[in-house]
């Protein structure tokens, strides 16, 4: 996959995360769930501490470097199909 554009790898990956199965996409969901959900946590809290919406804009910030090596490892049974 290393010799290919990265639009195409991309588009490869892309393709893989689709052919997920129901289970993996869940999987993945909750995932999320569970980096999103302190975020709006944190930004309750901003009418006490004002410091937790940097926390929240932190951990929004992060959030692709969290899901997307999950993702990417989830979907990678599905890139040899689209390598052929």
């Amino acid at each position: 996959m290393a010799d290919k554009p990265l639009t195409e790898r991309m588009a490869l990956l892309e393709d893989a995360a689709k052919k997920m199965t129901v289970p993996e996409k869940t999987l993945l969901n909750v995932l999320k769930l569970l980096v999103i959900v302190p975020v709006f946590a944190l930004i309750l809290q901003v009418t006490n501490n004002w410091f937790s919406l940097a926390w929240a804009a932190l951990i929004f910030l992060l959030y692709p470097i969290f899901v997307k090596p999950i993702q990417y490892s989830l979907s990678a049974k599905y890139l040899k199909d689209n390598n052929k």
